[in-house]
């Protein structure tokens, strides 16, 4: 006879959304238990956003090598011999940092009295599960739910991945070998991101997209330093092109892929070595029993209905991260996984974000939080706007962050100077984002930037100066 368990809180997933429930609704004293199907950690930690970081570093580190050993090196330095790239080395070290992560999250889940049960839930009913574990069958029934499941991969029905000549960004992280050349269909921020760390590598890059451009979420003048770069790097980017099919060629070792996509009302085709897919994503509603508990979807139908609260029509069962809506980021699922938690707990919380940071890990790297200039005025705001490039700062320079062309943009509204977004691109311009947030979140006006001490030299002084060139008198610029 199958074991009952019953609780408080029921967290399904452990990604970053549900992980962090589970952590937090432990840490609140909560009877919790939460389900995991694969490993702790979900798409981002396992597959997702942490290996691709370490592939990105990994080409970074190979592409200075590189110019280190090109003739007369690079900076004064040289080295001698020619770099190699072993794929199966650089995916044994990624797979180390998974694996010590996924450690820790599991670590985590124990020290906050969480149970992590690993099996396949199915539901029964709004608030019970049969969960199939490798020692057999737990019933769980809770008294809170907390749908974590995440999203995955969308295949395309006309040629699907098989992982051998057609991938999926699972595959392109999981490379035995690094492919002498690969066509990307879809040009978002995931095909983007792994195209650049590819090309870093050595591989000849192809881009299909069937939008007029490439990452369409970000506008034309903050995306135009990554087109200069894959222009640059000889990547070459297919727009308004709808792939239409593949079919592999030749025997052997000398097997290619043959992509066929149609572009200007003409068919074309590439032949080579992969294919890698990676055109959007689905949140996983299916295959788990979710029709069983009654919940309501959103006028798309792709998603899970929620409030504010992340309140689903059931009362207490939530929804959160991928399953429950745009944008599907991991920081946003955690931030709804520990809200969630404190609401169940008794606390008073509902999400109401100014600003959720978006970041793409291309090259260079771009960032948007809040509004853009566009999106402002489309909303009735008269804004003034301020841009500082990362050539007239001295740390980018210093730290070779100029090279792209990069800048950082403000956006304010010109009658009061509150910030209303900012964009930035340029290498190593990630980790600037939070201030950005900071200052959104906290209702910052230009005058509180302008006001606060940057430390020289670093990279935050290209967001005072952007600050003040919004205001009229940047320091660093005319």
């Amino acid at each position: 006879m199958a074991e009952t368990r019953r609780c408080q809180v029921l967290v399904v997933g452990a990604g970053p959304g549900g992980y962090v429930a589970g952590i937090r609704a432990g840490q609140l004293g909560l009877d919790t238990v939460v389900v995991e199907g694969d490993k702790a950690g979900g798409t981002c930690l396992i597959r997702g956003c942490i290996p691709s970081k370490a592939m990105i570093h990994a080409a970074e580190r190979f592409e200075a090598l590189q110019q280190h050993s090109a003739e007369g090196g690079h900076m004064g330095l040289s080295v001698d011999g020619t770099p190699e790239v072993d794929m199966a080395a650089l995916v044994s070290w990624k797979d180390g940092i998974v694996e010590r992560l996924n450690k820790g999250v599991e670590g985590l889940l124990k020290a906050a009295g969480t149970d992590l049960v690993k099996g396949w839930a199915n539901f029964t009913g709004p608030k019970s599960c049969i969960v199939e574990t490798s020692d057999g069958e737990i019933n769980i029934e809770a008294e809170n739910i907390i749908i974590a499941t995440g999203s995955s991969h969308i295949d395309l029905p006309f040629m699907p991945c098989d992982e051998e000549f057609i991938i999926s960004s699972t595959g392109a992280l999981d490379l035995d070998s690094l492919p002498k050349s690969v066509a990307i269909v879809g040009g978002g921020y995931i095909g983007l991101e792994l195209g650049c760390a590819m090309t870093k590598l050595g591989t000849e890059v192809t881009v299909v997209e069937g939008l007029d451009s490439i990452l369409a979420i970000m506008d034309k003048e903050i995306r135009r330093p990554l087109e200069l770069w894959l222009k640059k790097h000889k990547v070459t980017v297919h727009t308004n092109a709808l792939a239409r099919g593949a079919q592999v060629k030749g025997k052997g070792a000398a097997r290619k892929i043959e992509l066929t996509f149609e572009k200007d009302g003409e068919e074309q085709s590439i032949k080579v070595d992969k294919i890698l897919v990676t055109v959007g994503r689905k949140p996983n509603t299916k295959g788990w029993g979710l029709e069983n508990m009654g919940v309501r979807m959103d006028a798309s139908g792709r998603f899970i209905r929620i409030d504010r609260k992340c309140r689903t029509s059931v009362p207490g069962v939530y929804a959160i991260g991928d399953v429950a809506g745009e944008p599907m980021l991991a920081h946003k699922a955690s931030a709804e996984g520990e809200m969630v938690a404190e609401i169940i707990a008794g606390h008073e919380r509902e999400f109401d974000k100014v600003a959720i940071p978006a970041i793409v890990f291309t090259e260079p790297e771009i960032i948007s939080v809040g509004l853009t200039p566009d999106e402002a005025k489309e909303r009735g705001e008269d804004v003034i706007v301020g841009k500082f490039p990362l050539a007239a700062s001295g740390r980018a320079l210093s730290i070779e962050a100029e090279k792209t062309g990069g800048f950082v943009r403000v956006t304010a509204r010109e009658s009061d100077h509150v910030i209303l977004g900012v964009q930035a691109v340029g290498t190593h311009i990630a980790e600037l984002h939070s201030e950005f947030v900071l200052a959104l979140e906290m209702g910052a006006l230009l005058e509180d930037v302008a006001g606060t001490v940057h430390a020289h030299p670093t990279m935050s002084e290209a967001f005072h100066e952007s600050v003040l060139k919004t205001l009229g008198h940047a320091i660093h610029i005319s």
